[in-house]
C-alpha cells in the first residue's frame, strides 16, 4: 500500500495537470456557451415565492419595515415579515408553514443569516460567544434548509447560501467565522450531490462587503446596536452590498453553482494549493497579526458603564455577545418586476 501511494503521489498530480492543460480551452468554450445560454434563457422570477432568512435582527422594527418596503419597491407583490430564531428547528418550521399557508408553495430559499467577529482567538476569556457564532453561521442555515426541502422538491426550487471567501482563505481575527463558513460550504457541496438535479444550490462567496460586520456593529441582548471606539477607528471598507446582491440573483437565475464577488480572490486559491508558504508569507507581510484590538467581544469585561446603564464605547470590552432572533421574510415577485 505504501508503494502504491508513493507511486500515485508521483504520477497523479503531473498527469492531471497535463490533462487539464490540454482540456482547458475546450472547457472554457463549453462553460462560456453554457453561461450565455443560461443568461438568455434563465429562470423567470415572475410569481415566484422566496423565503429569505437573516433579513435583520427581530428587535430592529424600523429596519424590518424598511426592508419590507424596499422589497415591494423592487417588485415583490406581497411581503410577509416573520420574526423567528433560525437556530431553532421549531421556529423554522413555523415560518415555513406560515409561508405555505399564505402562498401554497416555496420556490426558493435564500439563507443569509450570518454573524462575524474580529477578535483574536487566544484573547477570548468568555467562551460563551462560541456557540452563538457557530449556531448562526452554520445551524442557522441548516435548519431552514431541512424544513424547506420537501416543498423545494415539489417546485424544483433552489437554495441560495451566503458563504464567504474566508471558508478557504485564512485571515486573522476570523478563526471561528472561517471555520463555520467552511463547514457551511462543505455541507452544501455535499448536499448538492445528494439532491441531484431536483433542487439547485447556489453558494455565494464574497470578500469584504460593506455590511454591518465591516462597520463594527453588533446586536446585543438588550437590543442596542453598539459600535465601539476601537472598531470605529479601523477603516475597513468593502464592496457595495447591492452589487453582490445583484450578482447572487443573476447567478441563481442562471442556475450557477457558485457566485463569487469579487473574482480576483480566486488567485489566492492557486497559491494555497501549489505554494501555500508563499501565501502565508504574503499575508504576514500585508496583514498584521498583532497590535490594537479591533473587536471587544468575548473578553469577559463589563458590558455597561457602572451606574449609568450606558454601553461602553471605549476602553473596556463587553462581556459577551448575545444573538438576537434572526428574521425571515417571504415575498412573491410581481410579474412586472424581477
Amino acid at each position: 500500500m505504501d508503494f502504491l501511494n508513493t507511486f500515485l503521489n508521483l504520477m497523479v498530480p503531473p498527469a492531471s495537470l497535463v490533462m487539464l492543460a490540454f482540456a482547458w480551452p475546450a472547457l472554457c468554450f463549453i462553460n462560456s456557451c453554457e453561461w450565455l445560454y443560461n443568461s438568455l434563457y434563465g429562470e423567470d422570477m415572475e410569481e415566484k415565492v422566496v423565503i429569505i432568512t437573516g433579513a435583520s435582527s427581530a428587535r430592529r422594527d424600523h429596519r424590518l419595515r424598511g426592508i419590507s418596503e424596499n422589497a415591494r419597491q423592487m417588485g415583490a407583490r406581497h411581503v410577509i415579515v416573520i420574526a423567528a430564531d433560525v437556530v431553532k428547528e421549531e421556529e423554522c418550521r413555523r415560518f415555513v408553514n406560515e409561508t405555505i399557508n399564505v402562498y401554497g408553495r416555496v420556490d426558493h430559499l435564500v439563507n443569509t443569516a450570518s454573524l462575524g467577529h474580529t477578535f483574536y482567538f487566544e484573547e477570548v476569556m468568555d467562551t460563551s460567544v462560541f456557540p452563538h457564532l457557530m449556531d448562526i453561521n452554520f445551524w442557522g442555515n441548516v435548519y431552514p434548509t431541512l424544513v424547506t426541502l420537501p416543498y423545494l422538491h415539489e417546485s424544483n426550487g433552489r437554495i441560495v447560501v451566503n458563504a464567504s471567501v474566508e471558508n478557504w482563505l485564512p485571515l486573522p481575527r476570523m478563526s471561528l467565522y472561517s471555520a463555520a463558513k467552511a463547514a457551511l460550504a462543505n455541507f452544501y457541496d455535499t448536499l448538492r450531490f445528494e439532491l441531484s438535479d431536483d433542487v439547485g444550490i447556489t453558494i455565494a462567496t464574497h470578500g469584504w462587503v460593506g455590511s454591518e460586520m465591516t462597520r463594527g456593529k453588533f446586536m446585543l441582548e438588550e437590543g442596542a446596536e453598539m459600535q465601539w471606539k476601537e472598531e470605529r477607528e479601523v477603516h475597513v471598507t468593502g464592496g457595495p452590498v447591492e452589487d453582490f446582491a445583484r450578482l447572487i440573483v443573476a447567478g441563481a437565475c442562471r442556475g450557477d453553482a457558485y457566485v463569487k464577488f469579487p473574482n480576483w480572490y480566486d488567485i489566492f486559491l492557486l497559491y494555497r494549493v501549489f505554494v501555500p508558504n508563499v501565501l502565508n508569507w504574503t499575508f504576514r507581510l500585508l496583514i498584521s497579526t498583532h497590535g490594537k484590538r479591533t473587536s471587544l467581544v468575548g473578553t469577559g469585561r463589563p458590558l455597561f458603564l457602572e451606574g449609568t446603564g450606558r454601553p461602553l464605547l471605549e476602553g473596556t470590552p463587553p462581556r459577551k455577545l448575545i444573538v438576537s432572533p434572526t428574521t425571515a421574510f417571504s415575498a412573491q415577485i410581481s410579474p412586472h418586476h424581477q
